[in-house]
């Protein structure tokens, strides 16, 4: 299967996945964007913990890219705190979750339909910070993000950036208790899955996935030219001591700047 094929793919799942009111496809409330305006927010790159206010700084008029990160959730928020945000995502209706937020709560955002390896519609330098939730998980390579990262972060900007832990893929998600140890890493669901696991996947989360190594996350970043200053753990939404969280961290965050020179 191409890379393209995998991309559509995984941007019509997220369309339904919007559909089905997926709790990453729901956006916030109009009292959490009033609070956002008097200094009350908070935003997750991962599923529980929320980012430290320390690693956005002093976020206004600061030009943020939330990339892969639609669903009228992170972006309001971040515009209502004060940022002049853009939000980039591949699934229009994600999009339309920002937009409808946006009108309804009278905030500035900035709305572009892409691929995250695909930044060619921003200028270099542009950016003070970029938000990018876990979703490279959805991305055949993840290389080409992280300088794509670079290129539109001006010298001393952040990236904050989640993703999941790799070892999550060897277990064979159809199994009941999930912790059925199937596959070798690195994992690809277009891959390693047979026809009909593959059919049986789409249909039940519509989306396909990779899982990266730990070199191509962290190593990627550090090769991008960026330097990493901060990094926490977490386990999954909902059940932080039950299933696969009981054992080990599931996602992990990292805070990563552009060098001034």
């Amino acid at each position: 299967m191409k890379a393209d094929e995998i991309r559509q793919i995984n941007r019509d799942g997220w369309d339904r996945r919007v559909e089905e009111q997926d709790v990453w496809t729901r956006p916030v409330s109009s009292k959490d964007i009033q609070q956002a305006r008097g200094g009350d927010w908070s935003v997750v790159l991962t599923p529980n913990k929320p980012v430290p206010k320390d690693w956005f700084g002093d976020l206004g008029n600061k030009a943020v890219l939330c990339l892969a990160s639609g669903g009228g959730q992170q972006g309001p928020l971040l515009a209502a705190a004060g940022a002049r945000v853009t939000v980039f995502d591949a699934s229009p209706k994600q999009l339309a979750q920002d937009e409808a937020v946006s009108h309804r709560d009278d905030l500035p955002l900035t709305i572009q339909q892409g691929f995250m390896h695909d930044l060619s519609a921003f200028e270099d330098g542009l950016f003070d910070l970029i938000f990018h939730p876990v979703s490279n998980s959805y991305a055949p390579e993840i290389l080409p993000v992280w300088r794509e990262c670079y290129r539109v972060l001006r010298p001393g900007g952040a990236l904050l950036a989640g993703f999941m832990n790799p070892i999550v893929y060897v277990f064979d998600s159809e199994a009941a208790d999930q912790l059925t140890v199937k596959f070798p890493l690195p994992y690809a669901d277009a891959v390693d899955r047979s026809p009909d696991e593959l059919r049986r996947l789409i249909v039940r989360d519509h989306t396909l996935e990779f899982s990266h190594t730990l070199e191509e996350q962290i190593g990627g970043q550090l090769d991008a030219g960026f330097v990493l200053t901060h990094m926490f753990e977490d386990r999954d939404r909902g059940s932080p001591e039950s299933g696969r969280s009981r054992y080990f961290p599931t996602c992990m965050a990292t805070r990563a700047l552009r060098p001034m020179r």
